[in-house]
């Protein structure tokens, strides 16, 4: 399998090409529960002007081949293959991060009154990947409505070339066979909550100023991201330490949290694929009661170990290294993906307690965004041992937290945000689904 004929689009060819080494394990842990379907939603400040959003759509739909891409079933392993629709563009009333269907496209554009949502398949691309995307179609979006866009402003612009670099699976481009893997951790904490009946999945959106976390993590020292993910752990241990002792005895004292790491700020790619691993800071309870400080000491000394390249080489080592052996390649799809179902449930939901991602700060040209209000990241819906994941996005003066959640309890989101508001930083919530 190759990427040779990604010129495809131009002549009229179909092409194809093997999913990338993050994208492997999906297809078998997909679920109408747990769909894997990433969510990046822009509010404008006025209604959606249908007819020119579906031009942008066209117009982008040249510059991104890759993303007209169907899931297909090999004899060894899935694959991607082009398939020549146009995205989807529907109204935005059903399930968030719903399941997409076999034989369509991994991605649809979802439109609700002032709100554009795009909606794709982690089996395609990263959030970083999707927010390069959506970015180029919300430009192209109000260029059509008559807004001007200064031509310095560097994105991915419809009328440009493709890159093949954009394509690439740039986990095996930056694999080292000489390096040793990972070390697998011990099972970690989980939320004791019950779950929600069918339909599980639902949001609590939170708006935080960017202005009041700035200040704090400025005078700490440390990044939005570390203070997030130590909020998280903080708040996880609040929960641990209301259970009966009973209940205590029988859980984890490991608390984990996932923190994905965008890659192509730590290695050179321009890859629209996936390209994140995670760093996954821990506090071991074992060792007593946890103040916020020790735990915000901990985690930013934690994340400066795990984020510099040499350990981020081991965790690719572990990943790629796996799909490399000839044993692995040798054995059939149904058995692969057994195998891989059984592997994450146990060597991954099992290791950590929850999730915290950062898409970062949006960057859009000025005259843009005076005509967007806010954007929400919705990460994956999480499955029934992880219960709750966090996805944060900010944009002007606002951070916007998403908590995603297949738990009945609102505990968890209810206690992070008095402790924000807690520590000087407004937060606001009615604690209601966006």
């Amino acid at each position: 399998m190759g990427n040779k004929n990604l010129s495809g689009p131009k002549n009229g060819n179909r092409f194809w090409h093997t999913l990338d080494n993050a994208a492997k394990i999906f297809p078998a842990i997909i679920t109408r529960e747990v769909t894997s379907v990433i969510r990046v939603s822009a509010k404008l400040t006025e209604p959606v002007k249908i007819d020119a959003f579906r031009k942008a759509v066209l117009m982008a739909e040249g510059r991104f081949p890759y993303y007209l891409m169907q899931l297909r079933k090999g004899f060894f392993w899935y694959y991607l293959e082009h398939l020549p629709y146009h995205i989807p563009i529907e109204s935005d009333e059903g399930e968030c991060c719903r399941k997409f269907e076999k034989g369509g496209l991994l991605l649809r554009f979802l439109i609700r009154e002032n709100s554009i949502s795009l909606e794709v398949s982690h089996i395609l691309t990263d959030g970083g990947g999707a927010f390069d995307f959506l970015r180029t179609v919300l430009i192209g979006y109000f260029q059509e409505c008559g807004i001007d866009v200064p031509e310095d402003f560097s994105y991915k612009k419809p009328n440009e070339k493709w890159s093949e670099e954009e394509f690439e699976d740039a986990y095996k481009r930056y694999f080292r066979e000489d390096i040793p893997p990972m070390v697998r951790r011990s099972k970690a904490f989980h939320l004791p909550f019950s779950i929600n009946s069918s339909p599980r999945f639902h949001r609590t959106i939170v708006d935080v100023s960017m202005e009041d976390i700035k200040r704090v993590t400025k005078e700490n020292k440390v990044s939005i991201t570390v203070y997030l993910a130590s909020v998280y752990l903080y708040i996880l241990q609040d929960v641990f330490e209301r259970l009966n002792p009973l209940t205590k005895m029988k859980m984890s004292k490991m608390l984990r949290v996932q923190v994905p790491v965008n890659l192509r700020n730590v290695f050179s790619s321009q890859t629209m694929r996936n390209f994140s691993l995670f760093v996954m800071p821990e506090i071991d309870l074992r060792l007593g009661h946890y103040s916020f400080e020790e735990i915000l000491r901990s985690v930013y000394h934690q994340m400066e170990l795990e984020t510099e390249a040499k350990l981020i080489n081991k965790n690719i080592a572990r990943n790629v290294g796996s799909e490399k052996k000839l044993y692995v390649r040798s054995i059939p799809l149904f058995i692969k993906s057994l195998i891989l179902k059984a592997k994450f449930n146990s060597l991954g939901t099992s290791q950590y307690s929850g999730v915290v991602t950062n898409l970062g700060k949006v960057d859009l040209p000025r005259s843009v965004s005076e005509k967007i209000n806010h954007f929400v990241l919705t990460a994956p819906p999480p499955n029934k041992m992880l219960k709750v994941s966090c996805a944060v996005v900010g944009f002007n003066d606002r951070l916007t937290l998403c908590f995603g959640s297949v738990a009945r309890s609102k505990q968890f989101e209810e206690r992070f945000v008095e402790f924000l508001n807690e520590s000087r930083i407004s937060a606001k919530s009615d604690l209601k689904e966006d």
